[in-house]
């Protein structure tokens, strides 16, 4: 009982005095929380996203502990984000199972006309507003059926989307080492059985950064997958030194990476920059328009089909590739805008006065195969040596349900028997 009062007491206190600066690093804790009985004997998840970690980072720099992990257990050839490949949008699918027109997360930076307010993913009263979020996160589930979650910075994690928070979370910040969040997550693991949290979700930021800011070739990028192979590795180690039965991984991105051209970049249309009739959204490798009069929706997409090159497409919302799940058939929420303009590999938009990065993602990953993501899983619920032939990322929310046992009460865009063969 004292030993149990400790780890307690030793948990609490790292929460109330986690400050680092004027940054809010404490933990959050719900309270009075607690596993229900039947949950106590199920499986754990650590469900841990690398941002911008491309399909093909593990082998290009030669990644040890990755590497030998998913020898041991399950590698994709790659998994497919889903479009647009960025960064809010896919982690939002991965842990709802939606695509991204389907949830309302189309963008990292976007408007809602019908209530007349915008989201910006750097905005952390958006960040952290539920009502912006569709779909019931993995982390609601498990709380609604009686199971404790966790998380670390994940997208949407300290909002109350889908209507439950995890028991354990963070405001998200950058302050923590990857280091320091391997020894969070151990913290986790060893609370008593009625408090300890067995699905756990965990965000690295440093190869997106690295990534965006020198390129994907560079040594940054390539120091940068280093670091979280380490601290992947030091994780698996200290969860193996608990003694924990039924611990599993799923390693995964959001997206890949590529690098792009950024001396000879697209210009905006100028008819576009009065804003008295358009709001343009720009995330470089995808340009949408909203038309405020919707009476000239068809003679502005005219007007600027005649400016399209071999560099970019111009698309109505309703003529937007099926395939990519974001035409206005799929735009549940209004979101999307009624004119898209695309850019070539690796032609970007870019506002005059403003510098490119190195490095971009964005791109359908079904013409650039740099787009896409990485998936390795292993742990006891796992076949072992096995390799799998690409996916779609919505399918992983059915998978970490099946494995912890959880019903899924909500429709999802993905499917368990997508992924059903990797499980023994």
């Amino acid at each position: 009982m004292m030993q149990r009062l400790a780890i307690v007491m030793t948990f609490l206190s790292l929460a109330v005095f986690g400050q680092h600066g004027n940054t809010d690093t404490a933990q959050v804790i719900i309270p009075n929380r607690y596993n229900a009985f039947e949950a106590r004997t199920k499986p754990y998840v650590i469900m841990i996203s690398a941002d911008g970690f491309r399909y093909d980072y593990a082998k290009k720099y030669n990644t040890r502990n990755l590497l030998n992990f998913s020898d041991e257990g399950i590698r994709a050839e790659a998994m497919s984000p889903s479009y647009p490949s960025i960064t809010f949008p896919n982690h939002w699918t991965l842990i709802t199972g939606l695509y991204p027109s389907h949830h309302g997360l189309i963008d990292n930076y976007f408007s809602d006309y019908k209530r007349k307010a915008s989201y910006a993913m750097s905005n952390t009263t958006n960040a952290e507003d539920g009502s912006w979020y569709g779909g019931l996160p993995l982390w609601g589930l498990a709380e609604q059926q009686g199971m404790l979650s966790a998380s670390l910075m994940w997208v949407g994690s300290a909002s109350n989307a889908g209507g439950t928070r995890p028991t354990y979370y963070y405001h998200y910040h950058e302050k923590f080492s990857p280091g320091e969040k391997v020894d969070k997550v151990i913290n986790w693991l060893q609370l008593p059985m009625d408090k300890r949290p067995h699905f756990i979700s965990l965000y690295f930021p440093e190869v997106d950064a690295s990534g965006h800011r020198f390129g994907p070739d560079a040594k940054e990028t390539e120091d940068a997958v280093h670091k979280v192979d380490a601290a992947i590795g030091t994780l698996v180690q200290k969860v193996n030194e608990l003694g924990l039965k039924n611990v599993n991984f799923i390693f995964v991105s959001d997206h890949g990476m590529i690098k792009v051209d950024g001396e000879n970049t697209l210009e905006i249309p100028q008819m576009l920059m009065d804003k008295n009739k358009f709001d343009i959204y720009n995330s470089q490798t995808l340009l949408r328009v909203y038309v405020k009069d919707p009476s000239e929706i068809k003679s502005i997409y005219k007007k600027l089909k005649t400016f399209e090159t071999s560099d970019y497409k111009v698309y109505l919302d309703k003529k937007f590739p099926k395939y990519l799940h974001f035409s206005a058939r799929d735009d549940y929420y209004g979101r999307i805008g009624q004119i898209l303009l695309v850019p070539n590999m690796p032609k970007i938009f870019l506002e005059k006065g403003k510098k490119a990065s190195a490095g971009k993602h964005g791109y359908d990953p079904t013409i650039v195969p740099e787009m896409k993501a990485v998936f390795y899983a292993w742990g006891p619920a796992f076949k072992s040596n096995m390799t799998i032939d690409e996916f779609e990322n919505v399918n992983v929310y059915p998978l970490v349900a099946n494995l912890l046992q959880l019903k899924m009460t909500k429709p999802v865009d993905g499917k368990f028997k997508t992924l059903k063969q990797i499980i023994k």
